[in-house]
C-alpha cells in the first residue's frame, strides 16, 4: 500500500463516525420517545389490566358478601315463620297442662261410689275444683273485675237494668248479675250489672 491509502482511511473515518454519531444522535431521541411512549403504553395497559382485575375481584366479592346476606336473611325468615307457626300452634299447652289435674279430679269424682256419696263430700269436691280452677286463671293472669258499690265504668260494666235505691248514690253498680274477667291489662268479658239512676 502505498501512504495515502492509510491516510484517506484516517481521514475518512473519522467524518464517517461523527456523521454516524450525529445520525445516531438525531435518530436516538426520537427512538427513545417512541421506546418510552411504547414502555409507558405497555405499562398502562399493565396497570389498566391490574386495575380492572382488582376491581373485578371486590366485584365478585361484594357480590357473594351480598348474596350470602340474602340467604341468611332468607333462612332468618323461614326460622321466625316456622317460630310464630310453633307459638301459635302450642300457646295454649301451657294452660292444657295446668287444667290436667282439674280434669283429674272430676274423672275420680264420678269414678266414686255414687251409693256412697253425700251432698257434703260433692259439695266438698266441687269447692275444691272451683278453687283450683281460680288458681290457674289467676296465675295465668285472669282476674275477676270489681263491680258492686263501684261507679259504673262502661270499659269493664255492662249495665242491663236500672233500679232507684236510696242506699247508693247515682250511677253505682247496685248488684253484679254476671260476674266479669280481666285477662292482664284486656277486657275479656265485662260484668253484667244492675246500676243505679
Amino acid at each position: 500500500m502505498d501512504g495515502k491509502a492509510p491516510a484517506l482511511l484516517a481521514g475518512a473515518w473519522p467524518q464517517e463516525v461523527s456523521t454516524l454519531s450525529e445520525e445516531k444522535m438525531t435518530q436516538d431521541p426520537i427512538a427513545e420517545e417512541q421506546a418510552e411512549a411504547a414502555d409507558q403504553q405497555e405499562s398502562a395497559e399493565v396497570n389498566w389490566e391490574q386495575e380492572a382485575a382488582h376491581w373485578k375481584a371486590q366485584a365478585e366479592e361484594h357480590q357473594n358478601r351480598m348474596l350470602r346476606a340474602m340467604a341468611d336473611m332468607d333462612n332468618l325468615r323461614r326460622r321466625v315463620r316456622k317460630e310464630q307457626e310453633d307459638l301459635a300452634k302450642y300457646a295454649s299447652q301451657k294452660i292444657v297442662e295446668e287444667l290436667l289435674p282439674i280434669l283429674d279430679n272430676f274423672e275420680r269424682a264420678l269414678a266414686a261410689d255414687k251409693d256412697s256419696m253425700t251432698l257434703e263430700s260433692l259439695l266438698t269436691g266441687v269447692d275444691m275444683v272451683h278453687r283450683q280452677m281460680v288458681q290457674v286463671f289467676e296465675k295465668e293472669g285472669l282476674a275477676a273485675i270489681a263491680a258492686k258499690g263501684q261507679p259504673f265504668d262502661p270499659h269493664v260494666h255492662q249495665a242491663v237494668m236500672q233500679t232507684q235505691d236510696p242506699e247508693f248514690d247515682s250511677g253505682v253498680v247496685v248488684e253484679e248479675l254476671q260476674k266479669g274477667y280481666m285477662f292482664k291489662d284486656r277486657v275479656v268479658r265485662p260484668a253484667m250489672v244492675k246500676v243505679n239512676e
